[in-house]
């Protein structure tokens, strides 16, 4: 396929600039001019361009972008300028921003500059510092001149570093980034304004209530075991972190502790408000994030899908552009405001316990996962063991628990652990000796998951010591040395800086994410794993729906399509059966799916024998 590399520059200044906003709000202002671009044709001399909007319009007009694939670096926001402002629509969507999280991780950098010194095919230049704040027409010519050589050199810097990380990369995965990008620049779900106001004005009142609840009692607030029994009251359990200065066990209530920061993204608005009222915080991520979808509607009506391709070490997508599209609790407004235009509706489909799938057939934990796929609900199952009663004399709270410790001891909880996310689910404390009885079942009637705990720990090993290695039972995955753990898209399962350390008289394994260090074990990389191998299974059936169907969303584990009307039945039939095809690189691995339609996102899923919009 013959292919375009584009590299745009725009105005920006200190107010108005990606730094400051979304991709989607940036290129949708009024501000927004483009000061110059830089084409090149397959391998063919780069050209730039500057003038005015009517110009370059006539100038992008003049290639035939509709049977060529487009690259660029963060085509997120060269991409959205084709299709936003000027309605150009590739044949597919390529970008280097995306290859590299994929290829690097967080080993290089994604950056064009950083990515650039690491291949040794040039050097990014920095004229663009001396754009701040420039229009177009207040560049004198030997400026201009200096501004498109430096946009030319982008582009080439480009296309070098795209052939050199190419070859990693199947068709598929080539797809999904296709996929990915075009939930933004083609956006086809609509924002409901009058639903997001209503929802802005109720999360402020609410946080307004509780402000002036806490107001009244600030010390209390302040006081660390009265701050953590408020959280306990609003079923979160409060953090904790070893003290630098005591070496002991703490509260991690500090504005700079990462949990914190977490629990202001909570599900729960109240506990954002209450976080919020400690830490002295303005706005609450309910009310930014509102606003935020408010202010879109009112740009463009629709809702562009900011998302990272391989936006997590496994292989999954990841939130961008301060939107959180995968954080959206169940019961949100928000949803109730995503809504498909007239005459359309949502469909999506969830794979249903997909990473405990997956895990019992890696690991060769095949009389559990014979149970599943003959349709015992192994959560009953495991609560019948722990509770000593036959399988249909489980309560739903006997339920709760099994399905609490099957979710959590596939990978290597102990009762500590086990004890407290189910006193933090439910509120109930089962004890130490309860707990501890729990993980002794499961370990005994899961022996083969316990053994792919050991082998994740002889896969660390391998892969710090450069040698070849291959783990898993049923599904062997192969490490190749440093390079990590070779995954059926061909990608890799990457622990950079991979090393031992001591750790307080014992060897602890640590790698390095993001310039912070990170711990791993046995279990761990087992569980990264599943995670990454449930990611391929996703990708591989989405390219298989979006071959029929426009995919307009992923969250997790679930993929949503729009469909006219009168098809919703036919479609939600089609995404159930894509979904549960296991892929050819598993197919004893059995798969399941439940589905959902309906004209906002806040539809329910249920088994397709149950569907109904």
């Amino acid at each position: 396929m013959d292919m375009i590399t584009v590299d745009f520059e725009s105005f920006y200044d200190k107010d108005y600039s990606l730094s400051k906003m979304t991709t989607e709000a940036y290129v949708n202002d009024k501000r927004f001019e483009v000061i110059g671009v830089g084409i090149k044709v397959n391998d063919e001399e780069t050209k730039t361009y500057s003038g005015s909007r009517m110009y370059i319009a006539g100038v992008l007009a003049g290639y035939n972008w509709k049977e060529r694939a487009v690259l660029a670096h963060n085509t997120l926001f060269d991409g959205s300028i084709l299709a936003l402002r000027f309605n150009i629509k590739p044949k597919l969507w390529l970008d280097t921003l995306s290859m590299a999280r994929a290829v690097h991780g967080t080993e290089v950098g994604g950056s064009l500059k950083a990515l650039a010194e690491y291949y040794g095919v040039g050097e990014k230049g920095s004229e663009v510092m001396n754009a701040l704040g420039k229009r177009r027409m207040q560049f004198r010519a030997p400026e201009l001149e200096a501004y498109m050589l430096y946009c030319k050199n982008d582009v080439d810097l480009t296309y070098e570093i795209f052939k050199r990380m190419a070859p990693a990369f199947n068709k598929g995965e080539i797809k999904l980034i296709d996929l990915t990008l075009r939930m933004h620049t083609e956006p086809k779900l609509l924002l409901d304004d009058a639903v997001l106001s209503s929802h802005l004005y109720m999360v402020r009142k609410k946080k307004e209530e509780l402000m002036a609840q806490i107001a009244s009692d600030k010390k209390e607030l302040m006081s660390n075991p009265k701050f953590a029994a408020a959280l306990i009251t609003l079923g979160v359990k409060p953090p904790l972190k070893i003290s630098s200065r005591t070496g002991k066990e703490a509260y991690a209530f500090a504005k700079s502790d990462e949990a914190m920061k977490e629990l202001l993204e909570h599900e729960n608005p109240e506990v954002q408000a209450l976080v919020a009222a400690r830490l002295g915080v303005k706005s609450t991520l309910e009310e930014t994030r509102t606003q935020r979808f408010i202010d879109m509607a009112d740009r463009c009506g629709k809702l562009p899908v900011p998302l990272k391709y391989y936006g997590a070490m496994t292989g999954r997508w990841a939130a961008s552009d301060k939107t959180n599209l995968q954080n959206l609790p169940r019961g949100s407004a928000i949803k109730e405001a995503i809504v498909a235009p007239e005459g359309w509706k949502i469909v999506g489909a969830d794979l249903s316990n997909i990473e405990l799938r997956v895990g019992l057939y890696f690991s060769g934990q095949l009389d559990k996962l014979e149970l599943l796929a003959t349709g015992t609900d192994l959560y009953k199952d495991f609560a019948s063991s722990v509770f000593n009663v036959a399988y249909d004399e489980v309560d739903d709270d006997q339920r709760f628990i099994g399905k609490t410790s099957q979710l959590s001891l596939i990978y290597g909880t102990g009762p500590a652990k086990l004890r407290a996310a189910i006193k933090s689910l439910s509120g109930k404390d089962i004890g130490e000796d309860v707990a501890k009885r729990i993980v002794d079942i499961y370990r005994s009637e899961y022996s083969w998951v316990k053994n792919a705990w050991y082998e994740g720990e002889a896969a660390l090993r391998a892969m710090k010591d450069n040698k070849a290695f291959t783990f898993g039972e049923v599904l062997p995955m192969h490490v190749v040395g440093s390079a990590g753990i070779k995954l059926p898209s061909g990608l890799f399962l990457k622990y950079p800086a991979l090393k031992q350390v001591d750790d307080a008289g014992k060897k602890s394994w640590v790698y390095s994410q993001r310039k912070e260090i990170v711990r791993i074990h046995g279990p761990k990389c087992f569980q990264n794993t599943i995670q990454a191998l449930a990611r391929c299974v996703m990708g591989e059936s989405m390219v298989r729906i979006a071959k029929k169907l426009p995919v307009v969303l992923t969250i997790h584990d679930a993929v949503y399509c729009m469909v006219p009307d009168q098809l919703v039945e036919k479609a939600a039939k089609f995404i159930v059966e894509e979904l549960k095809r296991p892929p050819e690189w598993a197919l004893g691995l059995p798969l399941d799916a439940e589905v959902g339609a309906g004209q906002t996102l806040a539809f329910k899923m249920a088994k397709l024998e149950k569907f109904k919009v």
